[in-house]
């Protein structure tokens, strides 16, 4: 399915949107991981708006599951909560002080969140199991996780991905945040990943390589499913630090709080941006 002219304008600017708001957020709590967050937005975005879910029923038997395995990239998934109405604004403004309900992981306490998560390498796994549950018990729901490209040297996932094709989980759709970097560099220089396509393949999964900032293009590999009952990859090829000019493609912005200039300036090119679909 593709998407209208008019949904993909709603789609951008609700991306634009969460990205304002995740920097906001941040610079107000004093610390997060920007640049995973930023790089992340378009994906959650499409993925939100994909799935079956409803914030008026987060535990409806029907809905999609969501499981985002880079758990420290939590802001992001905040903002796009609070878009939903799955958590007020109010938790957003709180965010990084005392007793605030949101903290630097998400966790199950948090409405519209599936699973604890942030220790690297355990979201694939959890995803797999929930999969094969659904599959066993005859359900039509999906599962989908994102992970972090950095994430992938922890040895679980590959034992998740040799898993889900065993079972031929076709209802599971593993996202890769494909970013390039890590908190201690490249990942190519860090722990190698290339050729990741085909390592995917390999391991059974029927894989498509997106660019993780084209909504368009992640609409359509979501909505593709298939024929032989693969489980499905897709490799989202995606900026870190998107959309804040000083933070693009910069390993030191995998932690880093900006400065009320620098969030003011990219508040600033956001609306300029804007304007062209006004």
């Amino acid at each position: 399915m593709k998407l209208t002219t008019e949904h993909k304008k709603e789609l951008m600017i609700q991306a634009m949107n969460v990205r304002v708001k995740t920097v906001e957020l941040i610079y107000h709590g004093k610390g997060g991981h920007i640049g995973g967050d930023l790089s992340e937005i378009d994906i959650l975005t499409v993925l939100f708006d994909y799935m079956k879910h409803d914030s008026g029923d987060p535990d409806c038997p029907e809905r999609d599951h969501f499981i985002l395995s880079k758990g420290h990239s939590a802001e992001a998934y905040y903002s796009i909560l609070e878009e939903y109405g799955y958590i007020d604004r109010q938790d957003l403004d709180e965010f990084g002080s005392f007793r605030a309900k949101l903290g630097g992981h998400p966790n199950k306490k948090i409405k519209g969140v599936e699973a604890n998560t942030g220790s690297l390498g355990h979201g694939l796994g959890l995803a797999t199991g929930m999969a094969l549950a659904l599959k066993l018990n005859q359900c039509n729901n999906r599962i989908f996780v994102l992970t972090g490209d950095g994430e992938l040297a922890e040895g679980s996932n590959w034992e998740a991905a040799m898993s889900a094709s065993k079972f031929k989980l076709k209802n599971l759709t593993w996202i890769i945040d494909r970013n390039h970097l890590q908190i201690s560099g490249l990942t190519e220089d860090v722990m190698p990943l290339e050729n990741l396509e085909q390592k995917t393949k390999a391991f059974g999964f029927h894989t498509l390589v997106v660019n993780g900032h084209d909504l368009e293009e992640i609409y359509e590999a979501l909505d593709t499913q298939d024929a032989a009952g693969k489980p499905m990859c897709i490799i989202a090829n995606t900026t870190k630090g998107k959309g804040l000019a000083c933070a693009e493609n910069k390993a030191e912005w995998h932690h880093k709080t900006p400065t009320l200039e620098q969030v003011e300036q990219m508040k600033k090119n956001m609306a300029e941006y804007r304007k062209e679909f006004a």
